[in-house]
């Protein structure tokens, strides 16, 4: 029985490092906690109870996390601390001793914080661990943010089976798992009733969706696009031999999903996609970009990119770069090789040195700059349909077109979460958005 006067007046403060899954995962305890009267800390208070979701992506994202635990320590003296996400998950006992630390939550327990937090008391010697093995990970936990930002981020899958040798979300998220298209379609219902306009499916391999359910990705998007009220979709990062040409063509017929893509490459080497045990090549990769260019020509394509992985040599890095060179796509984002304890990477000959991945990063991040430059200036002159957002930067307030492009206008409250016609008349000062004039 979970002493519910525990929580009366008390104010939690919540931090989230890593994915868009993450923050949806927030969003969703800091509903278990407000619906026990548990208020979020305002800017400049100290909080009672901190929750600290955190990521593990690379071996840097570990050390950004227990940086970050300290420093919310410091805000934040006295406060129960509670750290959980995927680094709680692959290292739980190291997370317990990190100071200030009292309890620790396993990707299992995360969402059932209530359960856990007892009388909220300090702990003397290290924190408590509660986290299954990643094999008994059976449960989906839904999870939908709900944020200042007009974006919502909705959980459709969790979990991944496809243990690539460079990876450990697998061990820190367990097996691929989703909740029912019903249950998505009234999570999206909630979001519209509430005035959400967008909404982002997300999940660790969102393509996989159906794996517990029997259902499939298809089904659910075209269940999705039914549901009144939402004005926009975009699907996040989906594999390439997990977006269909049906699921390309549906989006480029769909009432709502944007004509926008995040797909995952990794490597443009045939060779090192084999090393990584990625299950396409870059034959099938060339195709999902042609098929999406060929049915929406002005869509939005961001590729992931990793460079520096065990075993890519000069000659298949150069591969990587010409292939990648040679794709219409919109924009790359660029992460270097990490290192990750049990990984079957590390049994690869030929490291690549720490000089050589930032020369090879630098490269990509090149080619990524010229391809988004030339996106946006071929959209210069079009009209379009911009989404606004609150924030306001120097006057200016943003929003984003169905394809990505960033938005610039001088900020009027009247059209925070509000679509209207754009032109696109060309670029800002800084070079990071087109200005727009309204013409609906």
């Amino acid at each position: 029985m979970i002493d519910k006067t525990v929580f009366e007046n008390k104010i939690a403060a919540y931090y989230t490092l890593g994915c868009k899954l993450n923050f949806a995962e927030t969003s969703t305890i800091g509903k278990v906690l407000a619906e026990q009267g548990v208020r979020k800390a305002r800017a400049g208070e100290k909080a009672d109870i901190c929750v600290v979701n955190t990521c593990s992506v690379t071996e840097l994202a570990d050390k950004k996390c227990r940086q970050a635990i300290r420093r919310i320590g410091k805000q934040h003296p006295g406060a129960f601390v509670v750290v959980t996400g995927c680094y709680a998950q692959l290292k739980p006992e190291e997370v317990s001793h990190i100071e200030g630390v009292d309890l620790v939550l396993g990707a299992e327990q995360k969402l059932d914080i209530l359960m856990y937090l007892d009388d909220l008391k300090k702990k003397e010697e290290g924190g408590a661990v509660i986290a299954s093995q990643t094999k008994d990970i059976r449960t989906f936990s839904p999870s939908c943010s709900a944020d200042d930002r007009t974006r919502h981020f909705l959980k459709v899958q969790d979990g991944c089976d496809y243990f690539c040798s460079y990876c450990t979300i697998p061990f820190a998220r367990g097996r691929s798992r989703n909740g029912t298209i019903d249950s998505m379609v009234k999570q999206a219902e909630e979001v519209a009733a509430k005035g959400g306009k967008e909404i982002v499916l997300t999940g660790v391999n969102i393509g996989d969706f159906g794996k517990s359910t029997g259902e499939t990705f298809i089904d659910l998007i075209r269940a999705l696009d039914e549901v009144e009220g939402i004005v926009r979709y975009r699907i996040s990062s989906i594999e390439p031999n997990l977006i269909t040409d049906e699921a390309i063509d549906f989006v480029a017929g769909s009432k709502r999903f944007a004509p926008h893509f995040h797909i995952p490459l990794q490597s443009g080497s045939d060779e090192v996609l084999k090393l990584m045990r990625r299950r396409y090549d870059t034959e099938l990769f060339r195709h999902k970009i042609e098929k999406i260019k060929e049915v929406m020509p002005h869509a939005f394509i961001g590729v992931d990119v990793i460079v520096g992985t065990r075993g890519e040599t000069d000659a298949c890095f150069e591969e990587a770069r010409a292939f990648i060179d040679s794709l219409d796509i919109s924009q790359l984002h660029v992460f270097s090789y990490s290192e990750r304890p049990g990984t079957q990477a590390l049994k690869i000959d030929h490291v690549v040195d720490p000089k050589t991945k930032h020369a090879r990063s630098q490269q990509l991040l090149d080619i990524s700059d010229r391809k988004l430059h030339a996106f946006y200036e071929a959209h210069i002159g079009r009209e379009a349909n911009v989404l606004f957002e609150q924030t306001r930067k120097g006057g200016m307030m943003h929003g984003f077109t169905e394809n990505y492009i960033k938005a610039e206008i001088p900020y009027d409250n009247s059209l925070v979460n509000e679509t209207r016609r754009v032109i696109l008349e060309g670029w800002n000062e800084d070079g990071t958005a087109l200005v727009v004039k309204i013409i609906e």
